[in-house]
């Protein structure tokens, strides 16, 4: 057994692993952001609760520089900076894995999801804003200061043009998650709208919200193409809110395949489909790859 954790800035989630993957019942407690005691005093708490453990897996909403292991996490302010693998596993006397929660997802989602049995699998985020995570034969791809996958950012967008929170302007981060897509919206049309309704008005045929949603796949699937030509990747599960739009999604797939190289009359941006707890099954294959214990 392995402790599986899915943290984020409200909640830590979690649940035991068995060595073929599956996960246990789900514990949900407040995330304590500001003291770094008791964050680990809280999950301490539910390792204990567990029962005997072989060591910790953390899915988090973060960016972790695989050269010296410090955490960049913005909504978390007591790991932040942190060395966090290393500090939980002098806590908890037990070995630490740590994971960003968008590469959780991608694998996740290559291990027990849409994307299972492909080699070459990237994982979308599509919430808040963008996201991604790399999957190169059963096992993710890293990079320097861990920002492997992350295909939001970088000028790639001319008009709308829009400063991004990476200091960058035309990021796709600005306008490809759902608050991206509601800016895309206001600048086209002049007024606002939430993402849904958005997403409901192009369903129901309404010319402002077809122009948004055009305009939204076209700056996308360009980029997702050449991702596809350069990584060979076969399957994009989607996560994040706008994953819940499967026309949304089939739509950008189309997009995308008519322009890839490779000519395929199947999906290959999907819906994700690894369940409801992606970060806690990602977290999980982690762990028990580390252990030598999970494959697929």
């Amino acid at each position: 057994m392995i402790t599986c954790f899915d943290i984020g800035g409200s909640a830590i989630k979690c649940a035991l692993a068995t060595a073929d993957g599956r996960i246990g019942g789900l514990t949900r407690v407040p995330t304590p952001a500001h003291d770094f005691g008791a964050f680990t005093a809280a999950m301490q708490a539910l390792i204990e609760a567990g029962g005997p453990s072989r060591g910790v897996a953390v899915s988090i909403a973060g960016v972790l520089d695989p050269l010296d292991g410090r955490i960049k996490c913005a909504n978390i302010p007591c790991i932040d900076g942190r060395t966090l693998a290393a500090d939980l596993g002098a806590a908890f006397g037990l070995p630490v894995w740590i994971i960003n929660d968008a590469d959780s997802f991608a694998l996740a989602e290559a291990q027990a999801g849409a994307a299972r049995g492909h080699a070459n699998v990237f994982g979308l985020i599509l919430g808040t804003g963008v996201g991604g995570g790399l999957v190169i034969g059963g096992r993710l791809i890293g990079g320097p200061g861990g920002f492997a996958g992350e295909w939001g950012h970088g000028p790639v967008v001319s008009s709308p043009r829009f400063p991004c929170g990476c200091g960058q302007s035309g990021c796709l981060d600005t306008i490809g998650g759902a608050r991206g897509l509601e800016r895309l919206y206001r600048s086209l049309n002049g007024r606002s709208m939430d993402s849904r309704e958005i997403i409901a008005a192009w369903q129901s045929g309404d010319a402002d919200a077809e122009r948004t949603i055009a305009c939204w796949t076209d700056l996308l699937s360009g980029p997702l193409a050449m991702l596809v030509n350069t990584l060979g990747a076969s399957m994009l599960p989607v996560g994040g809110g706008l994953a819940n739009s499967a026309p949304l999604i089939a739509r950008l797939d189309q997009a995308v395949r008519a322009r890839i190289l490779r000519k395929t009359g199947q999906p290959i941006v999907v819906p994700g489909q690894a369940g409801a707890e992606p970060g806690l099954i990602g977290a999980a294959w982690l762990g028990l790859d580390k252990l030598g214990g999970a494959h697929a």
